[in-house]
């Protein structure tokens, strides 16, 4: 039976969100294709008529997964005041929300340690979504007059994941959650964005 394009681009975003949610929880190279299939709610045979490789369907989900991040980043960008922008962005990125949603959060603190051991197009893929993402930060940082702007979003992004990082290797807690506000605490500061 032949299936219209509309019904296999369904499809194949299905696989595609399944695939995203096991490769920020296990890893790009721990994950199975065939589990993968069967919560998407397919055979695994069916799976070639939709990724040529494992190593594709790996490419196309850490695509997907900075295509998400980017936009919860954009709406930031949307804030007229860029000092609420950047507020903001700090306020989402460094809660414990995020920090708890590894199956659905930015993909830099899930992935940054399993994919040093990745080649090809996923790779690359990784390179490009966090050259994106300090872009972004970049340009919040140029609105409120930071001098250097492309390097200072460059460290704002390391700043960012390592404290997730870390907050989530501590666990649930006030140790991590102390993480987390401490970082933020520090970034207010930083860039003179303290309540006032």
């Amino acid at each position: 039976m032949r299936y219209s394009s509309d019904r296999k681009q369904e499809t194949r975003a299905r696989v595609l969100k399944e695939a995203t949610k096991e490769i920020r929880t296990k890893g790009p190279h721990d994950f199975a294709v065939a589990g993968v299939m069967t919560r998407a709610g397919l055979t695994h045979g069916g799976f070639y008529a939709h990724f040529a490789s494992k190593e594709a369907l790996v490419a196309e989900a850490i695509g997907a997964m900075f295509d998400d991040a980017r936009g919860r980043a954009r709406t930031f960008q949307e804030i007229e005041n860029p000092r609420d922008a950047l507020r903001g962005y700090f306020a989402f990125y460094l809660s414990p929300a995020h920090r708890d949603g590894r199956d659905r959060g930015c993909p830099l603190p899930a992935l940054t340690g399993d994919v040093a051991r990745l080649t090809g197009p996923g790779s690359d893929r990784f390179r490009a979504g966090i050259k994106g993402l300090a872009g972004l930060l970049a340009g919040l940082l140029s609105r409120i007059g930071v001098e250097d702007a492309e390097r200072q979003g460059n460290a704002l992004l390391a700043q960012l994941v390592g404290a997730v990082s870390l907050a989530r290797a501590l666990g649930s807690g006030e140790a991590s959650d102390a993480m987390l506000k401490d970082t933020q605490d520090q970034l207010l500061a930083l860039y003179g964005l303290e309540d006032r």
